[in-house]
């Protein structure tokens, strides 16, 4: 049981993390803007963020069973850091080319986050696949709608 209090210390991270970004809504603002064709319904993002920051909490969890404090954890909470800004620089100061700043520096730190913890826990990095790619299809989004809103 006591290996496991850590593990809830990770998931209320997160979740601290998740509820400020959500704290920050599309709104008005977002529905005004003009989007790609290939932009998803605002109703997924909800369940694949839930999906994600439970892979999230668990591979930091993970990662600091196997080494403790170290750089890949250092680099897990700047990577937390960097997804909590997003969200309110996109719909809180709709600043969109900021946000996109953000989310290259979010989508380095996903992927060294992933170098530094392969040998520490392999798990921790599959887990991050997903967020990988999810980011990186945020990272289009975010490109396209600097495009297109500009």
């Amino acid at each position: 049981m006591r290996r496991y209090i850590s593990l809830i210390v990770f998931l209320l991270l997160t979740t601290l993390v998740a509820s400020f970004a959500g704290a920050f809504m599309p709104g008005e603002w977002y529905q005004g803007l003009q989007k790609p064709d290939w932009t998803p319904p605002n109703w997924l993002f909800g369940p694949v963020w839930s999906v994600l920051y439970l892979f999230i909490a668990i591979a930091g969890w993970l990662v600091w069973r196997a080494k403790g404090l170290g750089l890949a954890l250092l680099i897990w909470f700047i990577q937390l850091g960097l997804n909590g800004a997003w969200s309110y620089l996109m719909f809180g100061e709709h600043d969109i080319s900021s946000a996109m700043i953000d989310l290259g520096l979010m989508w380095v730190a996903i992927v060294a986050f992933m170098v530094t913890s392969w040998r520490l826990s392999r798990l921790a990095v599959i887990l991050f696949v997903p967020y990988l790619i999810w980011v990186s299809f945020a990272g289009a989004l975010n490109f396209a709608l600097l495009q297109l809103n500009s």
